[in-house]
């Protein structure tokens, strides 16, 4: 379990992180949502001792992370894809991990096999691609058989089988009762992995809610209907007291009534129907519903990017410093 309690992080001005308070439970897939620039890395960074929090608290199992014995053990995580010494193999990056935090050397060739990397394990790290470093990653945060996986957009750089393949990794990791906490920007991908969201935007939590219930709550539910008595059929609609609205395409969209009920009317008039189709908008239709107030960085036209990153996070300017809201701590999403 993770817990945040009003935590906060300024730099500078800037206040990155405005007193977050949320839980991340076992047993389920944890989505952490948020616009570029809502603090999400952040907030991950604090939870792993990287950042020092300027207020509140964030606990491990009830611990601080820099009072974890052997923190591998209990937590493990992906914030970086690259975060290795790109001279070493595959096999001795696990291996020096595995040998700081007292895990058996066993435990490298099973992680390897696990995240698909056994015919590479003596190739150096700085040839591999970004889908093999965050193979690679993912092997490194499963090193230690941990209670606790935090992954910060593990499906960057993989392959369909790969995204396949993470998607049912950290559902049967939730299934083992972990806990399974994880941050995309792939709203579609979350979509069909998180049980519950945590949605944050420019520092603040918007959201702590199951899936089901943040799509219902920021996005409108409706039933298409199509029939050849169209007229005579929204006369009944109305007559009925639905509030029904005419689309183009010759649909009529009925709020906040079952498809049964407009079912049984339709066969009441007699009234032949070629579509009856409940419509509930996408987590990212919601998301974006619930975050627009919230995005720091509006793209204008369709230029490309010139980050190297392919991002659309603004360099730090010339002569910036941390202080000032950019650098080693500001990671602009």
């Amino acid at each position: 379990m993770i817990e945040l309690e009003g935590l906060t992080k300024r730099y500078g001005e800037k206040t990155a992180v405005d007193d977050l308070t949320f839980t991340v439970r076992p047993g389920i897939v944890t989505g952490f949502l948020g616009p570029n620039g809502a603090g999400k890395s952040t907030t991950m960074r604090m939870m792993l001792g990287l950042d020092r929090p300027t207020s509140g608290d964030v606990r491990i199992d009830g611990r601080h992370y820099d009072r974890l014995k052997d923190p591998l053990t209990a937590i493990g995580a992906l914030l970086d894809a690259k975060a290795m010494h790109g001279g070493r193999t595959a096999y001795n990056h696990l291996l020096c991990l595995a040998q700081s935090n007292g895990i058996p050397r066993r435990r490298v060739d099973e992680v390897l096999d696990t995240v698909g990397l056994t015919a590479v394990a003596r190739k150096k790290a700085k040839g591999f691609s970004l889908g093999m470093g965050q193979r690679l990653g993912i092997a490194g945060a499963l090193l230690g058989d941990p209670r606790i996986l935090m992954f910060d957009e593990p499906v960057n750089g993989l392959d369909p089988e790969g995204i396949h393949w993470i998607r049912n990794l950290m559902k049967s990791l939730a299934g083992q009762g972990r806990t399974v906490f994880v941050s995309s920007h792939l709203m579609s991908e979350m979509a069909l992995t998180a049980d519950h969201l945590v949605v944050i935007g420019q520092g603040r939590l918007l959201a702590d809610t199951s899936m089901p219930d943040f799509i219902a709550r920021n996005s409108r539910g409706y039933v298409r209907v199509r029939t050849p008595q169209r007229e005579a059929f929204l006369d009944a609609l109305r007559a009925a007291g639905m509030a029904v609205a005419e689309v183009d395409g010759g649909a009529l969209e009925v709020d906040g009534v079952p498809a049964e009920r407009i079912g049984d009317l339709a066969a009441q008039h007699r009234v032949t129907l070629h579509e009856l189709s409940p419509q509930q908008a996408s987590l990212e239709e919601a998301f974006m519903q619930l975050t627009a107030e919230s995005v720091e960085y509006h793209a204008h036209g369709a230029a490309p990017s010139d980050r190297r990153d392919g991002t659309d996070r603004p360099a730090a300017p010339p002569g910036a410093r941390a202080g000032d809201g950019w650098g080693a701590g500001w990671e602009g999403k």
